[in-house]
C-alpha cells in the first residue's frame, strides 16, 4: 500500500489539530491554569507528532516533539505559561501551518527546519528542568495517549496454527524476540483501516508481521471492531517498539505478549466449536481466560455522524440536479402544446423528484460558517498587540450554514472589513477613556440565516465613520463637487469609501491607507450576488453588513421579454412589480424618475442598459411594465417590455471571457433548449 493515498488524509485531520490548537492557545492565554485545555493542547501536538512521523515528515515531528517537552513541563507545574511562552508556541503553531500549506502544494516540507523555533523550545526546557526532570518526562511521555499494558506475561501461552507455530520456534532458536500485540483503536477513530494501516507500516520498519487475528484482508476491509492482534519477530526490544508506536494517535492500548516455546499451543483442526478468538491462560494453567466473542459484546456502530466529501464530485451531483431541472422544465413546455395527463403527471412527479435532490444536494454542500469564523480571534489578537488595543471578539452564529462555494471566497472580504474595524474604527486606550467609554473595545461578528439569504455583521463600537473627512477626501479626488457636497446624503457619502483607491488614513501602515480594502470587499460580495450595507454613528461605531444568497447554483427567477430576447431576473432581488404611464415619467439631472407612493423611483431601461432593440416606439399614453428592485437601502424601477412568468433556473458561467460583461451574472438553459442571460441587477448602480 500507498502512504500518498492518506496524503490528503492527513491534511485535512493536521488543519483540524492546529485551529483546534490555535483556539486553545487563544484559551490558555486569559486562564493559564486550565489544566483541561494543558491536557488537551498536549494530546493535539502529540497527535500530530504521530501523524507526522508516520507520514515521514520529519521536521513537523521534530518541532512538535520539543513542544511537547515544553507543554509537559507546564502540565506538571515546573513551567508557567506566561505572554512569552504563549508567543512562542503561537509561533510554533505558524511555522506548522507553513508546513501544511507546503505539503499540501507540493508534497514536501520543504527545507525549513525551524533551527530557531526548536532552539527556543530546548533553552526553555533547559533553563526550567534539572536533567533528571527531563528524563522522568520523556520517560511519561511513553504513555501520553497511549496505555500499555505490560504484562501479559511471559508465562501466558497463545494458541496459533503449525506453520505460525514453526516460524516462532525457528526465530527463537535464533534469538530473536516474539511478541503478541492486541492493539485497541480508540472509539471515535473514523478511519480504522487507514489506521491499522498506519500501524503495520511502523511495525514493518522494524519487524515482521507473520500472524493477524483477524486476517490483514479483513483488516485493510475495516472487518472488525475496535482491535485486532498481531504477531511480530523482532531483534528490538518490547520498549523500542512501544516507543515507536507511542507516535501513532487514536490508540488507547497496547497489551503484548512476550512468546517463548511454553506458551504456544497448537489449534486442533477437528475443533467443533472453533472461535476466531486467540486464547490466553497463564503458567499454571489454574485459569483459564478467554477473550469475548463478538456474539457476547454489542459491535460498535462504524457509521460516522459526518463525512469528508471532496467538492468536485458534490459539484458533479450538483451538475446533475442542474440537468435534472432543465428536463422538467422542457417537459412543462410539452404539456402546454399536447395537454396530454400523462406528461402532466410526469412532470409533477418529476418536479417533487428533482425538489427533494436539490435540497438534499444543497444540504450536503452547507457547511457551518464557524469554518470561517475560527481564523479570526487569533487575528484580533494578533493585531490588537501591534496597535496597542484592547479589543474584545465577539462571535455569534457560528451554526449558521452557507454554501461551500461561499465559504470559500466569504473570508477574504471579513479579514479586509475586521482589519478596518481594528485600525480606522476602534480607538487606543487613551483616547476611549477620554471619550468615557469602556478601555477595551468590542467587535461583533455576526451570522444569521434571513429568509433565502445569509447575513454577515462586522460591527465595532469605535469612532463610527467621519463623514465630513470622507466628503473632502471625495472631493480632493474629484468624485464630488462643492455643490453635491452641501446636497449628498450621508449615507450616499460612505458609499465613497467602497471607491477603487480611497482611503481617508493620515498615513500609510502595514494595515491600511493604501485605498485598497473596501473596494474589495464590495468587488467580491457582489461577484457573489449579494450586497454590503454600512451604517454608522459618530462616536458610538461602525456596522458593516453583508448580504449573500443561500446558494450560487439554482435561483428562482422572473423570465422577462426585452426585444426579441429573455431574460432572467433573480426573484431574490425583486421587491414587486407594477405598471406606470409614461407621461408620469420625469427626467431630474438628465436621469429618468417617476413619482411612485410618494418617493422618487429611479427608473432604468433594461433594453438600453444591455444595448437591446426594444419591440416597438412607445406612445405618450402607453403603461410601462416595470419590475421595482432592491438594492440594500436603494431601489429602482426596471422597465421591460413583457412578463414570462417566475421560475427555477440553473446559473450557468459564462466562462473566463464573456465573464466581466456588465449587467450579466451568467446564463441559463430553457425548457426548449434556448439560452436566457441572467441579469446582474447589482451592477446598475
Amino acid at each position: 500500500m500507498d502512504v500518498n493515498q492518506y496524503m490528503d488524509m492527513f491534511i485535512d485531520e493536521s488543519k483540524e489539530h492546529l485551529q483546534h490548537m490555535n483556539d486553545i492557545l487563544l484559551v490558555l492565554e486569559k486562564n493559564p491554569e486550565d489544566e483541561k485545555e494543558l491536557n488537551e493542547l498536549f494530546r493535539i501536538a502529540h497527535t500530530i507528532k504521530g501523524m507526522s512521523g508516520t507520514m515521514g515528515f520529519n521536521h513537523v515531528l521534530n518541532l512538535t516533539h520539543q513542544m511537547e517537552n515544553v507543554m509537559d513541563l507546564v502540565r506538571n507545574h515546573k513551567l508557567k505559561v506566561t505572554g512569552d511562552v504563549v508567543d512562542l508556541l503561537f509561533d510554533c503553531l505558524d511555522q506548522l501551518e507553513q508546513y501544511i500549506i507546503k505539503i499540501e502544494n507540493d508534497q514536501s516540507e520543504g527545507e525549513n527546519v525551524s533551527n530557531d523555533l526548536i532552539q527556543e523550545l530546548q533553552l526553555l526546557t533547559k533553563n526550567k528542568a534539572s536533567t533528571d526532570d527531563i528524563g522522568v518526562a520523556e520517560e511519561k511521555k511513553i504513555d501520553v495517549g497511549l496505555i500499555i499494558s505490560q504484562d501479559i506475561t511471559n508465562s501466558k501461552s497463545i494458541e496459533v496454527d503449525e506453520f505460525v507455530a514453526g516460524m516462532i520456534k525457528k526465530a527463537i532458536d535464533k534469538e530473536y524476540n516474539i511478541y503478541n500485540l492486541k492493539i485497541i483503536l480508540n472509539a471515535k477513530c473514523m478511519l480504522k483501516s487507514a489506521r491499522a494501516y498506519i500501524i503495520f507500516s511502523t511495525l514493518e520498519k522494524m519487524a515482521e508481521i507473520i500472524h493477524a487475528n483477524p486476517s490483514i484482508e479483513d483488516i485493510e476491509d475495516e472487518k472488525f471492531d475496535d482491535s485486532f492482534e498481531l504477531i511480530v519477530i523482532t531483534k528490538k526490544n518490547k520498549e523500542d517498539i512501544m516507543t515507536e508506536m507511542n507516535t501513532i494517535s487514536e490508540i488507547d492500548d497496547i497489551i503484548y505478549t512476550e512468546m517463548t516455546d511454553e506458551n504456544i499451543v497448537f489449534q486442533q483442526d477437528d475443533q467443533e466449536n472453533a472461535t476466531d478468538e486467540i486464547k490466553i491462560t497463564d503458567g499454571n494453567e489454574n485459569v483459564l481466560e478467554k477473550v469475548k466473542s463478538d456474539e457476547d459484546s454489542p459491535k460498535r456502530s462504524k457509521t460516522g455522524k459526518t463525512v469528508r466529501v471532496d467538492i468536485d464530485r458534490l459539484d458533479n451531483l450538483m451538475n446533475l440536479v442542474s440537468e435534472l431541472i432543465i428536463i422538467k422544465t422542457r417537459l412543462e413546455d410539452a404539456h402546454q402544446m399536447t395537454q396530454q395527463k400523462s406528461i402532466s403527471d410526469t412532470t409533477e412527479q418529476l418536479e417533487r423528484i428533482t425538489t427533494s435532490l436539490h435540497d438534499a444536494v444543497m444540504k450536503v454542500r452547507m457547511v457551518p460558517i464557524e469554518r470561517v469564523f475560527n481564523r479570526f480571534p487569533r487575528m484580533v489578537r494578533d493585531l490588537s498587540k501591534d496597535l496597542g488595543k484592547d479589543i474584545h471578539l465577539q462571535m455569534s452564529g457560528e451554526d449558521t450554514e452557507v454554501d461551500r462555494t461561499v465559504i470559500d471566497e466569504i473570508g477574504d472580504p471579513l479579514i479586509h472589513l475586521i482589519r478596518n474595524a481594528i485600525d480606522h474604527g476602534i480607538e487606543d486606550r487613551e483616547t476611549r477613556i477620554r471619550n468615557h467609554k469602556d478601555q477595551e473595545g468590542t467587535l461583533n461578528l455576526i451570522a444569521y440565516p434571513d429568509g433565502n439569504s445569509v447575513v454577515i455583521e462586522v460591527q465595532d463600537d469605535g469612532k463610527g465613520i467621519d463623514i465630513e473627512k470622507v466628503k473632502i477626501k471625495a472631493l480632493d479626488k474629484g468624485l464630488l463637487s462643492e455643490a453635491q457636497s452641501q446636497l449628498i446624503e450621508d449615507k450616499e457619502v460612505i458609499q465613497f469609501l467602497f471607491h477603487p483607491g480611497f482611503s481617508t488614513a493620515d498615513k500609510v501602515s502595514d494595515l491600511s491607507g493604501r485605498g485598497v480594502g473596501l473596494d474589495v470587499v464590495k468587488t467580491k460580495i457582489e461577484t457573489l450576488g449579494g450586497i454590503v450595507e454600512v451604517e454608522s454613528q459618530p462616536m458610538k461605531g461602525t456596522r458593516f453588513i453583508i448580504r449573500l444568497p443561500l446558494t450560487l447554483a439554482i435561483i428562482q427567477a422572473l423570465l422577462v421579454h426585452v426585444g426579441d430576447e429573455k431574460y432572467a431576473i433573480p426573484l431574490n432581488n425583486i421587491r414587486e412589480i407594477t405598471t406606470i404611464q409614461e407621461e408620469n415619467i420625469r427626467k431630474v439631472q438628465g436621469k429618468e424618475v417617476v413619482l411612485f407612493r410618494q418617493t422618487t423611483l429611479p427608473i432604468l431601461r433594461l433594453a438600453d442598459l444591455l444595448s437591446v432593440e426594444g419591440l416597438h416606439e412607445r406612445e405618450s399614453d402607453e403603461e410601462f411594465t416595470v419590475v421595482i428592485i432592491n438594492h440594500g437601502d436603494k431601489t429602482f424601477g426596471l422597465v421591460v417590455d413583457a412578463l414570462i412568468g417566475q421560475q427555477e433556473v440553473v446559473i450557468k458561467s459564462l466562462g473566463r471571457y464573456l465573464a466581466t460583461i456588465k449587467g450579466i451574472a451568467g446564463a441559463t438553459i430553457l425548457g426548449n433548449g434556448t439560452v436566457a442571460l441572467i441579469v446582474d441587477t447589482n451592477s446598475f448602480l
